[in-house]
C-alpha cells in the first residue's frame, strides 16, 4: 500500500524551514503531496503559478527520495487531502505558538476525517525563526535574506519587491 502524505500550505514564498520539512516527510511517505493554497485572503505576493514554479524548483534535488506531486488547491485541507489519498497530514512546529494553533487545527480535522493523521514534524532549529510573512518583511526593508531562503528564491522576492 502507498503511504502517501499532504502538506499544505501558502508557501509564499518557500522558506529553507518549508524545505527542510519537505525533506524529512519525504522519508515517512512514498508520495507526497504538496498543496498550494489558493488563499487570496492572505494577499500572497507571488501568484498562483509563481509559487507553483518556486516550489517545483526546489523540491528537485529531493524527487529521488519519494514521489513529490505539486498541486494548487482551494476549500477544506482534509477534503483535498481525501482526494490525493492521504493517509497522513504533514505540519511543521517551530514554536509553542504554533503548537497551538496547529493542536486546534488537528482537533478540528479529526472531527472532519478520522482516517486521517497529522503528524507533526519539528522545524530544524537553523529554521525555527524562519516565517514567509517575515522574510517578505525583510526583504521589502532591503535586509539580508540569504539565510532563509534557496538563492533562486531570494532573486525572485528581491525582484518582487523592487529590490533586485
Amino acid at each position: 500500500m502507498m503511504r502517501v502524505g499532504f502538506y499544505p500550505g501558502t508557501f509564499d514564498p518557500i522558506t529553507n524551514g518549508h524545505t527542510d520539512i519537505i525533506g524529512r516527510a519525504v522519508k515517512l511517505v512514498d508520495r507526497l503531496v504538496i498543496g498550494v493554497a489558493i488563499n487570496t485572503g492572505k494577499g500572497p505576493i507571488f501568484t498562483l503559478d509563481e509559487r507553483v514554479d518556486i516550489i517545483e524548483e526546489a523540491v528537485a534535488p529531493l524527487r529521488n527520495r519519494a514521489e513529490i506531486v505539486v498541486k494548487p488547491y482551494e476549500g477544506l485541507t482534509m477534503h483535498v487531502a481525501r482526494e490525493v489519498g492521504a493517509s497522513m497530514i504533514v505540519r511543521g512546529l517551530r514554536a509553542v505558538a504554533d503548537f497551538e494553533y496547529e493542536f486546534q487545527m488537528t482537533a478540528m480535522n479529526q472531527q472532519l476525517d478520522r482516517e486521517i493523521e497529522t503528524v507533526f514534524l519539528m522545524a530544524d532549529p537553523r529554521h525555527q525563526a524562519i516565517a514567509s510573512r517575515l522574510v517578505k518583511e525583510i526583504a521589502t526593508l532591503g535586509g539580508d535574506i540569504s539565510s532563509f531562503v534557496s538563492p533562486a528564491v531570494k532573486t525572485r522576492l528581491l525582484e518582487k519587491v523592487g529590490r533586485a
